[in-house]
């Protein structure tokens, strides 16, 4: 008979012994063999022991292990109840634990025995039973610490080595990424078991290495026992030694303050001084005495560094504690009146900027970031300025006065743009913020969302091919005379579409009309192929191409603005031409040709140009990446256009956030 068959009696016969239950007693069975927040209904256990529970802990498990692979492994030794894989509330991804109930606690036991450390998907699986009381789980009784451990030992191996003094609760060694710490820890079911395991093991050589066994100690306690040492130590260093001192003299010098027990110099591998040490007193009043008198003293023209002895890791806990206090403290006194200011022009120093900051109140610093010397320059060279600098006052309100005043003037050739400086952190988490509040809005506004049939408008930047990129972005809903097109079309990429046919990312029936129904307003010369099939579109006799509705010549009115095209999402047939701001160059976008635009077309100039350097570096992602640095000040833009270095960067940060959104998107779908 296997061992489900076997099993199932068993279950099957405890169920009537619930009817000489009384309800209390029934609520306690229950209670104990509830499981974590889903609990599935158990057989009760006979009243002769209300309180035994038939639940596993399943941990070290891979995060694709899943219910099913569990139950196929645990129902091979009985059959289950339930089995549950604690995942995480938000990602759904699992937690690497699980929970496996059996019918009856015979089972139970039979899987503990046979399928700890079970192999699965490559990984040992640790099983214990289940201790829903954290009461009971962090009493510590009974629990050991084991240290000095080879490598080479694991859980198994732990778990085999210390089975032999009594039953084994839990057995965990602790790992960082995969590798031993050299460190673990052992739970018997009994204190007597604990104390046979350190009376016969510590001290002993496991895999040629002495291990330490001991009771372990609740972190409270081990951190109020290092205070006690602390308050009572014994052992000094000392530093700033004079390489010629010997050991023989520092022991003098500090033996007049009471019994030294042993006085180390440390040295290299020559023998000489390295010119620290170490003085162990017998007492701790003389060796604090020690320390209050020899501390910042002078001997033979050194001044000594006196102070306790410390541990390597107690020392670097101070130390970083000591860093992430000054750093707030540095951060608290520069908030809210250093100012970042960027897009200056090459022939700005630091004195320049200074002067020119200096109107709206006291100056603490002010400095443009250049960089490095090149080799072989000359000594009094500055660098080359990188385009960006900080401007530090000495109150708040002058320098958000600062920021309102200079904030879009022009200084040289260039406006600059300035604000409060932030650090990375904050402005990529701001990044990330923005990015998932204008995600989930997008979704909320889905066709079929929104009252009336009406969409959203939103700004389409083409992607390879001229044609929007697939599947993002708003369209209008189809309407006679209304034509859905993208702001701006590269002219070299030519639009090969055909009378009717839906234009990538649009849906079918919907916001896309044949070709002819409507013609894009202020429309400039374009070429046949860029026309796309004009022969048969209503209206548009095929021929020469067209010269724009008035006869417009290239670069006027009629035409987008450094040879693009310009179309709007909402042209009506036959619509006069909206004029557009004159182009002092079809290819350079200047600081004065956008300040004569109407500020409503600045952003779709700065687009026009912005884009294509975009989709040069980054196709896939150049409309998401567009609309969000237009949401930029325009000096900040034009400093962009200018210095390909700073839009690599701004590309490049723009790509982390939208991907890291991706990733967590997929997590949640």
């Amino acid at each position: 008979m296997s061992a489900p068959e076997a099993a199932a009696p068993v279950a099957t016969s405890a169920a009537p012994a619930a009817n000489h239950l009384s309800l209390e007693q029934q609520q306690q069975i229950a209670t104990a063999q509830a499981q974590a927040a889903q609990a599935a209904h158990f057989a009760p256990v006979p009243a002769a022991a209300p309180t035994a529970s038939a639940s596993l802990y399943v941990g070290e498990l891979d995060p694709s292990v899943n219910e099913a692979m569990l139950f196929e492994m645990f129902n091979s030794v009985g059959p289950v109840a339930s089995i549950r894989v604690c995942r995480d509330a938000v990602t759904r991804r699992s937690l690497g634990y699980a929970y496996v109930n059996f019918h009856n606690v015979v089972d139970g036991e039979r899987a503990l025995e046979t399928l700890n450390y079970t192999l699965i998907k490559n990984r040992a699986c640790r099983i214990m039973w289940s201790q829903r009381d954290p009461a009971l789980r962090k009493t510590g009784t009974g629990n050991i610490f084991i240290k000095n451990l080879d490598a080479s030992i694991d859980n198994k191996a732990l778990h085999d080595t210390f089975s032999a003094f009594g039953n084994i609760l839990s057995c965990k060694v602790a790992t960082e990424e995969g590798a031993s710490k050299g460190y673990g820890f052992v739970h018997y079911e009994t204190h007597e078991a604990a104390e046979n395991a350190i009376k016969h093991v510590n001290g002993m050589l496991l895999n040629d290495k002495k291990v330490f066994v001991g009771h372990h100690i609740a972190k409270k306690e081990r951190q109020s026992k290092v205070e006690e040492m602390k308050a009572k130590f014994t052992n000094v260093y000392i530093k700033n030694l004079d390489p010629e001192f010997t050991q023989e003299e520092v022991e003098a010098l500090f033996t007049k303050f009471g019994p030294v027990t042993s006085c180390v110099i440390s040295t290299d591998e020559s023998g000489r001084s390295k010119g620290f040490g170490f003085i162990n007193f017998e007492n701790h009043e003389d060796a604090k005495r020690a320390v209050d008198e020899l501390h910042e003293s002078e001997y033979k023209e050194k001044k000594l560094f006196v102070t306790r002895a410390q541990k390597k890791g107690e020392r670097e806990e101070e130390l970083k504690k000591q860093y992430e206090q000054q750093k707030m403290e540095k951060l608290n006194k520069y908030q809210g009146v250093n100012l970042y200011v960027k897009n200056l022009d090459d022939e700005i120093d630091d004195e320049k900027l200074r002067q020119e900051f200096s109107v709206y109140g006291v100056i603490t610093s002010a400095k443009v970031m250049r960089d490095e010397k090149a080799a072989g320059e000359a000594e009094e060279s500055k660098g080359t300025s990188k385009g960006f600098g900080f401007v530090c006052f000495s109150s708040p309100d002058e320098a958000t006065k600062a920021v309102t005043e200079m904030n879009g003037r022009m200084l040289g050739s260039k406006p600059i743009y300035v604000a409060l400086a932030q650090r990375k952190e904050i402005r990529k988490s701001q990044l990330e913020a923005q990015m998932a509040q204008r995600t989930q809005i997008r979704m909320q506004q889905m066709p079929g969302q929104m009252p009336g049939g009406m969409y959203p408008p939103q700004l389409f930047y083409p992607g390879p091919g001229g044609f929007p990129p697939q599947g993002r972005g708003m369209v209008y809903p189809g309407q006679a005379g209304m034509v859905p097109r993208p702001r701006w079309v590269n002219p070299n990429q030519p639009q090969q579409m055909h009378p009717g046919a839906p234009m990538p990312g649009y849906p079918m029936g919907q916001g896309f009309p044949p070709m002819g129904q409507g013609r894009p307003r202020g429309q400039g010369p374009r070429s046949q192929s860029q026309r796309g099939g004009a022969a048969g579109q209503q209206g548009r006799p095929q021929g020469p191409p067209s010269q724009g509705p008035a006869g417009a010549p290239r670069g006027g009115p009629g035409a987008g603005r450094g040879g693009y095209t310009k179309y709007t999402g909402n042209a009506r047939a036959n619509g006069p031409a909206a004029p557009a701001a004159p182009a002092a160059d079809a290819n350079v976008l200047t600081a004065a040709a956008l300040a004569a635009a109407d500020p409503d077309q600045q952003k779709q100039m700065v687009g026009e140009h912005l884009y294509p350097k975009i989709a040069a570096r980054q196709p896939d992602y150049a409309g998401k990446i567009t609309g969000m640095l237009l949401e930029m000040d325009n000096g900040e833009l034009l400093h962009l256009l200018e210095d390909t270095e700073a839009l690599d960067a701004k590309i490049d940060e723009a790509v982390s956030v939208l991907r890291a959104h991706e990733v967590e998107a997929e997590k949640t779908a």
